[in-house]
């Protein structure tokens, strides 16, 4: 399976309350290879600190190699958090495995740390992912840095989120032992409302393989 983009914001940043679900569909098109990656996300509260997130990725293109990726399961929890008139900030550890799909990979384990800052129209979603190798499969790590703007409106009538257009920015990499660090900006539009969402956001290597990929994405909260 190809290497995924970073973005467009960091899934495992998502506010889950208890209870509550989000299924998330990611369709990523590289005009370098002419691959087309679909990926299936879900997260689901346990409780108002604790979280589980599930992702599986799924070649959509032709190519040599499994279609199927592996099975990503995370654990969150929040040991910090700080809630104000004028936004939140909150840090959550993050942990889990990564089930292998083809018999020739092994159960990796995967652990890392995810935090958030949203002050009025502005928010800083930050993480950073290792994840150990085993058998033919050399360790990973990851990270991802994404500034959020709410463009429209100023400010939100009443309590809650309403509908709202937000641009993204992003900076984020990926590395493999044995290779360099690859750097990726993304840049992208979303459209919220309370039930659902709609992004797009286009994002370049900045180093390595050069390449230019389009995101495409739906999230519906439950």
């Amino acid at each position: 399976m190809a290497a995924q983009a970073m973005g467009i914001r960091s899934f495992v940043a998502l506010p889950i309350e208890k209870g509550g679900a989000v299924l998330r569909l990611i369709d990523e098109q590289n005009t370098s290879t002419d691959t087309n990656i679909m990926a299936a996300n879900v997260a689901y509260g346990i409780s108002g600190k604790q979280a589980l997130f599930m992702g599986l990725p799924y070649r959509l293109s032709s190519g040599d190699g499994d279609r199927l990726g592996d099975v990503s399961l995370l654990y969150r929890h929040i040991v910090w958090q700080v809630d104000d008139l004028q936004g939140t900030s909150r840090l959550g550890l993050l942990g889990g495995l990564v089930l292998p799909t083809d018999k020739e990979r092994d159960v990796r384990l995967q652990a890392g740390a995810v935090a958030t800052f949203y002050r009025q129209r502005h928010e800083w979603d930050l993480d950073a992912l290792w994840i150990e190798g085993r058998g033919i499969i050399e360790d990973r790590a990851r990270y991802d840095i994404a500034w959020q703007y709410r463009l429209s409106p100023a400010q939100h009538e009443g309590w809650g989120v309403g509908n709202e257009w937000d641009i993204d920015l992003e900076l984020g990499g990926r590395w493999q032992r044995g290779d360099s660090m690859v750097h990726q900006a993304t840049a992208g539009l979303q459209y919220i409302t309370r039930r659902w969402v709609m992004e797009g956001a286009v994002v370049r290597d900045l180093n390595g393989p050069d390449d230019t990929r389009f995101l495409f994405s739906t999230r519906v909260h439950f």
